[in-house]
Parts: C-alpha cells; sequence; structure tokens
C-alpha cells in the first residue's frame, strides 16, 4: 500500500510523550510526577452515587444526548452558585452540553466552530490536544508565547504580542485559565483586554477552565462573565480535575443556544453520549459543600508548596505556580538545557518523571530548558520524590 496509513493531521503529533514516560516510569519504578492524575479517589459519598447509579440501572444504556437533566441543572446550579454575583448564569435545557471529558468538549467545539484555514490564537506553552484539535479541524494554531520571568517566578501574557497575532483569518482564541502548564491564573485586567480585543475583532473564544476550582493566589474569572462575552464564548469545564476522578471523563460546555447546538451536532460523531452513570454522581458532586473546594484548595496549596520546596533545594529554579497542579522548573541552573533528554534519563538517575515543556510549545527551542513536575500525589509520594531530586545536586 502506497499511502501512509495515518492521517497526516495525525502523524506529526504520533505517541506522546505522557504516554511514552508513564510506560518509562513503571519499566523502571520511577515516582511518576509527569502525567497530571490525582494517586488517591476523589470523595466516597461521590464514589457511592455511582455506585448507587449502577445498581438502580441509571445510565447503563444511551443517556440522553445532551446529558442527562440532573447534571445539566447541577452544572448550570454551579456556574450560578460560583459566579451568579459576576451575572452568570445559563439555562440547563439549550445552554449546558454533557461530553466525554474536556478534552472531547475541546475537540467537538474546534471541529464545529472552525473552517479550514481558519487562525486560531493559543496561549503557547499549551496542552497538546489543542494543537491536534485545530488541525483535525483544518484551523492554523497561532501560538501567542506566556513569556517565563524569573524575577517574579511567575509567567507573563504579553498582550501586545496577542493584539498583534489577530489577523482578518482569525475565527478565534483558545485559551486557558487557570494555565496548565504554567500555572498562570490570567488578571482582570488580562482578561478584559482579551475579552475587548474579541469583542473589537468579532471573535469567538473557547475557553478551558477545567482548573477552576484550584487557584492558590488570585481568582479565577470566566472569561463569559466580561461585557460582550457571553455571546461569543464556550465554556468548558470537567469533573476530574475538581473531584479527582480523571478517569470517570465527565466534561461539560456552557455557552448561548446557537453554540452549544453547534457544538453538539458535532459531537453527536465523536462519542454520542458516555459515562450515563458517572453523570449522575457527578451532578452530586457539584452540590457539595463549600468546605470540599476548599479543602481541596487547601491540600494542592501544601503540596504545591512542598514540591516548589523541594525542587529549589535540589537545584532547580522554580515557578510557583498560581493554579492547577503542576510546577514549572527551569533545569540551567543543574547543567542542562534538554528539557526531552533530561526527562528521558531522570527515571534510571534518580527515580523521578517529568515532562519536557517543549512539547507544549511551537517554539520549541522557547521551552527547550522547562520541565514541569505534577502534585497531585499524596504528601508522601511528594516527599521521597523530593528526597530522591536533592541527589542531582
Amino acid at each position: 500500500m502506497d499511502r501512509p496509513l495515518l492521517n497526516r493531521r495525525l502523524a506529526e503529533f504520533g505517541t506522546t510523550i505522557f504516554a511514552e514516560m508513564s510506560a518509562l516510569a513503571v519499566r523502571t519504578g520511577a515516582i511518576n510526577l509527569g502525567q497530571g492524575f490525582p494517586d488517591a479517589d476523589g470523595p466516597e459519598e461521590v464514589r457511592e452515587a455511582a455506585v448507587r447509579a449502577l445498581r438502580d440501572g441509571r445510565g447503563n444504556q444511551y443517556p440522553p444526548g445532551p446529558g442527562i437533566p440532573e447534571l445539566r441543572t447541577a452544572v448550570a446550579a454551579h456556574q450560578q452558585r460560583f459566579y451568579g454575583h459576576r451575572g452568570l448564569s445559563y439555562d440547563p435545557d439549550t445552554e449546558v452540553l454533557v461530553t466525554a471529558g474536556a478534552t472531547e468538549a475541546l475537540a467537538a467545539s474546534l471541529l464545529a466552530l472552525l473552517e479550514p484555514g481558519d487562525e486560531v490564537i493559543a496561549l503557547e506553552p499549551y496542552y497538546d490536544s489543542y494543537a491536534a484539535g485545530i488541525a483535525l479541524a483544518g484551523g492554523r494554531r497561532v501560538p501567542v508565547t506566556l513569556r517565563a520571568d524569573p524575577e517574579s517566578g511567575t509567567y507573563r501574557l504579553d498582550l501586545d504580542e496577542l493584539r498583534d497575532a489577530i489577523t482578518d483569518n482569525t475565527r478565534l482564541i483558545l485559551l486557558n485559565t487557570p494555565h496548565n502548564p504554567t500555572g498562570t491564573v490570567l488578571s482582570h485586567q488580562e482578561l478584559t483586554e482579551i475579552a475587548r480585543l474579541a469583542c473589537e475583532h468579532n471573535l469567538l473564544v473557547i475557553t478551558d477552565e477545567v482548573y477552576e476550582h484550584l487557584v492558590f493566589e488570585g481568582e479565577h474569572l470566566p472569561l463569559a462573565s466580561f461585557p460582550g462575552m457571553r455571546e461569543r464564548t464556550v465554556t468548558i469545564g470537567s469533573a476530574g480535575k475538581t473531584f479527582s476522578f480523571t478517569g470517570w471523563k465527565v466534561g461539560w460546555v456552557t455557552a448561548i443556544p446557537e453554540l452549544v447546538t453547534a457544538v453538539r451536532a458535532a459531537k453527536q460523531f465523536l462519542t454520542y453520549v458516555s459515562a450515563g452513570p458517572f453523570q449522575y454522581a457527578v451532578a452530586e458532586a457539584l452540590a457539595l459543600p463549600d468546605s470540599y473546594f476548599n479543602e481541596l484548595r487547601n491540600d494542592l496549596r501544601s503540596k504545591r508548596d512542598l514540591l516548589a520546596t523541594g525542587l529549589a533545594d535540589a537545584g532547580f529554579t522554580v515557578f510557583r505556580p498560581s493554579g492547577t497542579y503542576f510546577i514549572t522548573t527551569d533545569i540551567r541552573p543543574l547543567g542542562f538545557d534538554d528539557g526531552f533528554a533530561f526527562c528521558r534519563t531522570l527515571p534510571e538517575r534518580v527515580g523521578v518523571v517529568a515532562i519536557p515543556n517543549a512539547v507544549f510549545y511551537d517554539h520549541k527551542d522557547q521551552g527547550a530548558p522547562y520541565v514541569r513536575f505534577a502534585f497531585c500525589k499524596q504528601e508522601k509520594v511528594l516527599q521521597e520524590a523530593t528526597a530522591r531530586l536533592r541527589r542531582l545536586r
């Protein structure tokens, strides 16, 4: 057969670095701080809700295409509960769509809203599924790079660079805040300018807000709550990060009816429906008291500080995140400048797995000396990992 078997748009991505590094962790017995999944399950009462749904026969067959009414109502109530003070609310019947995790929500949104040749501005570094989704939709990604600032230990968005990236071919901005992998939480000022540019240039925005409850400094502000943005923003949420059930793959889209209808038209040809029994459990999870969300945030803040201190003691330059559960580090103080080579040898040298940030960049040189560690692990695991990493000095 002369033709390649893999679509050329997918061929450029190949096997993900996450699969490679997770396999390396298994082979070497290393502590896996690369892939971002918790090593402990979420609340017992939510797991029990899933078991009840299974035993009661709820969701074992196809659930409704938009998602079960209980979950759509819970998503709308969640938005009202946390962001109603900003004037944000959604109709559960027409403005909420349940998806197979945030990844499907993203793919369906891009497939629905892009035509071949449309340009998509995304904040670089960005999660690799962003690049794949844009490519599959026939779009062209235009990166705007978040710049590392060693003095402040944070990453900065250059709003002038964002303005300059907009052309007559720009269709939408793909935004992620809190931001993976840098941990940046965009400020009110930054979001105000992004909203102004979107309105001025009549752009759509897809905003990935799966880490909305994992903010340690600052405040999560949904872009859809800014003037002029509700009618042009597709907001993506997920249960995986907030409730530590990443394997359940329950996500959602909130937007005006016209945008939800467009996204659903694409989504129905991806999974059609998914996670029936888990939808009932997530509906209950979204109604957990404020104490749950506060304790989750405080627990992860403590783990962030533990790992950040350990990484600094091991000789890394640490960029302390304001949100998510990832820490980016600079490996140059340790005498390395190639993140791929560093991460591929790290498990054998000290028994820890990390992810090279260059995989999240179009401009690979910009990300070359940076690597990412996940701190959504048990405290004893993080303590052992930092002890091992200190052997690098």
